[in-house]
């Protein structure tokens, strides 16, 4: 980025900079985006009537291509570039164009919080640098989020550099191995590294000597002879294979033997699931609409964790001394439960043999609060005591510690980072959605949105638990890192502001091995494809078409007019950032969509007094006013009402029938369930490009992917698909085996599974191996929760209590 600043500073092209300044100057402007850049840059070049090459090729050009943020200031325009992915720096241009130079992230947010008019000269600075900077890292972007791969190598590497160092600490991580109290893999018959390795050979010339199908407990008495207990394996030749991976591994370590035979270590089996902002319950109750989708996702992964853990065990032989599987969901008992099982303590998940949601209520505060439901924004000062509350019960009902503990959602991580800090036990984060990056400029402004959200507390408790976790699970690469052209979510925690608050001057390490990549899967006993007739309920299909299409119902907004034109299906709840009006007024600009389309809509709610809080109130109101402005009577139906979940996968296979399509026009998503739902059920599915829905499809030549604040290149696409499957009959069936494939292959609840296992296992041993890493950052996480959290948790109950 050097060489191109003094490029622009010593060449021709400075003036076409300052001309592109005093551009941004005049529209009255003083901060700027990267989609207001590339447009008032466009706009700059067509104007000034320069040659096609400059927008991309020139020095000038090139710059803008790389900047995400311009901040005029009176004495200086500042530039923060992005050259590439995860690498972000800070320049400055003097109001006289003498000097360009690069500046330090301090200076930026000085910059951020004079813009509005914040500044505080002495601020409190958090770095998290010198906490990652002794520990291995990843050293190209395009690995961020693998970092079990890179776990896997970097460990190898160390048993090839120091082999008796790491034989030594191999044994004594599985030498410590139990459950219930029984004493798993190792025996103290051997007492080092060294006897291990050398009691690996005759107890592989024992297990030769049997038939590979014999079952453990034939030779077990011989095995413990040798130092070997209970864990290695079911059956002679299962036992054999792990005994000869971890002599292969011991001699000749490679990733993929070391990733085999910690898969086959039978360490984790007890799971908590934390998910705590409640109406956490089953079929008909699945969460209120903020919190619906994470209440799905854990759920499916407690039965498929559960599911999982019971085959490991079998195959490990540990299931014939009685050892099983417990996973526990902990979410918060509701009182004033509104007819739900939400003030039940103790739930059992259907389909499960010992999964569990146990419910603990909120302490003693004020039970005019505490006894209802309460808003993820709201919840903050009630979580500490919860967890403290919450580790006695989950120790009575284990009988023990958990294995791992895994978060779900800001509330969730905070929980897990307390619990996993008091109960010394591996702590996992899945984020599902981080507001800061949902909420433009949110961190900015977080005192004016203050009352209303409380990002103080949730932004704090994000750094908090995201750097205290030992690994961190997202759906996407994106959700990371985001793209060339935009930041990802976690990203956008590496450098901000709030202003008369605190600094994060770094606040989080993105190429740490923490982040793994690990996409959740969708529940195929019911969303399948709609090809597969033979799994289908005629009954349920007739009725499902009745809702779609014709059925009257006070929950049911508008008549089809022509139901054989093809449908462009959505499912969403109404908020401004699922954005339903932006895809009902597309339809509307579009008269050739409303030529050959109808427009579904299937949202919780109908109408604005139904509606929870002011915002979405005004949001079912604008789709009202956007269907009446562009006259889409009998064009458009929209369905306002929660139905079941087999409801919901025959709708989608409804639409399939008639070769529809599936439109997700959010303006931003970290993810999207129902997208995964679509695409299982065999819908062609256009995403929004914001966001990590958009590795979903995979972007065949950028044909599925729209922009949501481009209404017409997203008719446009649509369009065209369209006149591929009107010009060529195969075509739409082609797109729907294709999307439906990758779902079944890509996003399954086994791999899901699997996967998050094996990193249990995986940075467990980490931990055993390498505790000094994170004893230091831990207390530094320590003392932001203490001194920053609290006192603005504080503040909210304070006002719960009417103060």
């Amino acid at each position: 980025m050097y060489e191109l600043v003094q490029a622009i500073s010593n060449g021709d092209e400075k003036t076409a900079l300052h001309q592109f300044i005093c551009a941004l100057s005049d529209s009255g402007k003083r901060y700027f985006l990267r989609n207001e850049i590339l447009l008032f840059f466009a706009d700059y070049c067509h104007q000034s009537q320069k040659p096609a090459y400059f927008y991309y090729s020139s020095s000038v050009g090139k710059l803008i291509q790389y900047t995400h943020e311009i901040i005029l200031e009176e004495e200086s325009t500042w530039f923060v570039i992005r050259p590439r992915i995860a690498n972000q720096e800070v320049w400055q241009l003097t109001a006289d164009f003498s000097r360009f130079e690069q500046m330090t992230p301090e200076a930026l947010l000085d910059v951020r919080d004079r813009l509005v008019n914040r500044y505080q000269p002495h601020i409190l600075e958090i770095d998290l640098h010198p906490f990652y900077e002794s520990s291995p890292r990843i050293d190209d972007a395009r690995n961020i989020g693998q970092g079990l791969a890179f776990l896997n190598r970097y460990l190898c590497n160390q048993l090839l550099t120091d082999p008796e160092y790491w034989v030594e600490m191999l044994f004594k991580a599985l030498h410590g191995l139990q459950c219930n109290g029984i004493r798993l893999l190792l025996s103290d018959r051997i007492d080092s590294g060294i006897q291990l390795a050398k009691q690996i050979k005759p107890a592989l010339k024992l297990l030769s000597e049997r038939s590979p199908h014999e079952p453990y407990e034939k030779f077990s008495f011989d095995l413990q002879e040798l130092g070997f207990e209970p864990g290695w394996g079911n059956t002679a030749a299962r036992v054999k294979g792990t005994l000869e991976l971890l002599d292969r591994l011991i001699y000749s370590p490679e990733p993929g033997i070391l990733e085999t035979f910690v898969a086959r270590v039978p360490a984790v089996f007890r799971i908590v699931l934390v998910s705590v902002h409640g109406w956490v319950a089953q079929e008909d109750v699945l969460g209120r609409d903020e919190t619906l989708g994470q209440v799905i996702y854990v759920l499916e992964q407690a039965r498929s964790l559960e599911n999982e853990l019971r085959e490991q065990i079998k195959l490990a032989g540990l299931d014939q001394i009685g050892i099983k599987p417990h996973v526990i969901i902990l979410t918060r008992l509701i009182p004033n439960c509104e007819g739900t099982f939400c003030n039940l303590r103790l739930e059992k998940v259907r389909d499960t043999e010992n999964a569990w949601i146990l419910r603990v209520p909120f302490g003693e505060f004020n039970p005019e609060v505490t006894n209802n439901w309460i808003s993820k924004f709201e919840i903050w000062p009630y979580l500490e005591q919860f967890a403290l509350d919450a580790e006695k019960e989950l120790l009575a009902q284990f009988k023990g510690k958990p294995n791992l503990i895994v978060g779900n959602y800001s509330d969730g991580n905070l929980v897990a980072f307390i619990l996993s800090r008091r109960m010394k036990v591996t702590q996992c984060n899945i984020a599902h959605s981080l507001e800061k990056p949902k909420h433009l400029f949110s961190n900015l402004y977080w005192q004016d949105l203050e009352d209303k959200y409380h990002f103080s507390a949730q932004f704090t408790a994000d750094l908090i638990s995201m750097n205290a976790a030992d690994f961190i699970i997202t759906s996407s690469y994106q959700e990371i890192v985001g793209t060339p052209d935009t930041i990802g979510q976690y990203e956008s925690y590496k450098c901000f502001t709030m202003p008369q608050m605190y600094h994060v001057v770094d606040g989080i390490d993105l190429f740490s091995p923490k982040f793994n990549l690990v996409p959740p899967g969708v529940n195929e006993n019911i969303f399948f494809p709609y090809s597969q007739k033979e799994n289908r309920d005629s009954n349920l299909r007739t009725q499902v078409h009745g809702l779609l299409f014709s059925r009257e119902d006070p929950q049911i907004f508008g008549n089809i007019d022509d139901p054989n034109k093809r449908s462009i299906f959505a499912v969403d709840t109404i908020t401004s950032i699922n954005n339903l009006t932006g895809l009902a007024e597309c339809f509307g600009k579009s008269q050739a969509l409303q030529e050959r389309c109808n427009l579904i809509l299937l949202s919780s709610k109908l109408h604005p007094d139904e509606a929870t809080n002011r915002d979405e109130a005004e949001e079912i109101q604008k789709l009202y006013d956007v269907i009446d402005q562009y006259h889409l009577y009998g064009k458009i139906r929209w369905v306002g009402m929660r139905i079941p979940s087999s409801e919901l996968a025959e709708a989608y296979r409804v639409v399939a029938d008639s070769q529809g399509i599936y439109v997700h026009f959010a303006r931003f998503e970290s993810f999207g369930r129902s997208i995964l739902e679509a695409m299982i059920s065999g819908l062609p599915t256009f995403t929004t490009k914001f966001g990590g829905s958009s590795e979903i499809v995979e972007n065949q030549e950028n044909g599925f992917n729209v922009n949501p604040t481009d209404l017409e290149e997203t008719a446009k696409k649509i369009l065209d698909f369209l006149d591929q499957c009107d010009s060529r009959a195969e075509y739409w069936h082609e797109v729907s085996e294709w999307m439906s494939q990758r779902i079944h292959h890509r996003y399954n609840w086994h791999l899901h599974s699997n996967q998050l296992l094996l990193l249990a296992k995986m940075f467990s041993f980490w931990n055993f191996v390498a505790p000094e890493n994170n004893e230091a950052r831990d207390r530094y996480m320590e003392a932001l929760f203490h001194l920053i959290y609290k006192p603005r948790a504080e503040k909210i109950l304070e006002k719960h209590n009417g103060g």
